[in-house]
């Protein structure tokens, strides 16, 4: 990483260009690769669906603003253009997207991200304090992660629960009918 910091602006920012590009077209392939196969098994019937046709129609339309924002986050980039590539949107709008997203991603990333990160490592090297902070920041974060998404998880799976049953009832116990 130290060799892209030292590269002059341009010189980084056209390496950091080139990753993302070849980093986002990969996912949008290897979506329009799940896609193709599911259409190929017993998914085909979902991925035929009218909903599913409604999506792709919208996917199409209106996903490239999607695709372009999704550069500007951290943990929705791979997610969106998967979903890109999942619902076949068009090249002709894709493409436009990802070029538009990948010059953001890499000016910020050819400017600020990457001197936020060498100074980051330039201060976890000089006191092993600062390294011993860094690892714990970093392992809060996936940890509030984790926990974040369990809980999310537990409350869908609540919500699953109670809305497989009728209002009042036990989602578990069902009522025998009176004689």
């Amino acid at each position: 990483m130290d060799a892209i910091v030292s590269l002059p602006f341009v010189w980084a920012f056209l390496i950091l260009f080139v990753i993302v590009m070849l980093r986002s077209n990969a996912t949008y392939w290897a979506g329009r690769g799940l896609s193709a196969g599911g259409r190929k098994t017993k998914l085909q019937k979902h991925l035929d669906s009218p909903a599913f046709q409604r999506a792709e129609k919208i996917i199409a339309r209106w996903g490239a603003p999607a695709v372009s924002v999704s550069f500007l986050t951290i943990g929705v980039q791979t997610a969106v253009n998967m979903a890109a590539g999942l619902g076949r949107m068009p090249l002709r709008r894709y493409i436009p997207a990802t070029v538009v997203g990948s010059i953001a991603w890499a000016c910020i990333y050819a400017t600020i991200g990457l001197a936020a990160f060498d100074a980051a490592l330039a201060a976890a090297a000089g006191s092993p304090w600062a390294l011993i902070a860094l690892v714990l920041v970093i392992i809060a974060v996936i940890v509030g992660v984790r926990r974040l998404r369990a809980s999310r998880n537990r409350k869908l799976d609540q919500q699953a629960m109670a809305g497989s049953s009728a209002p009042g009832q036990d989602p578990v116990v069902k009522a025998t009918p009176a004689r």
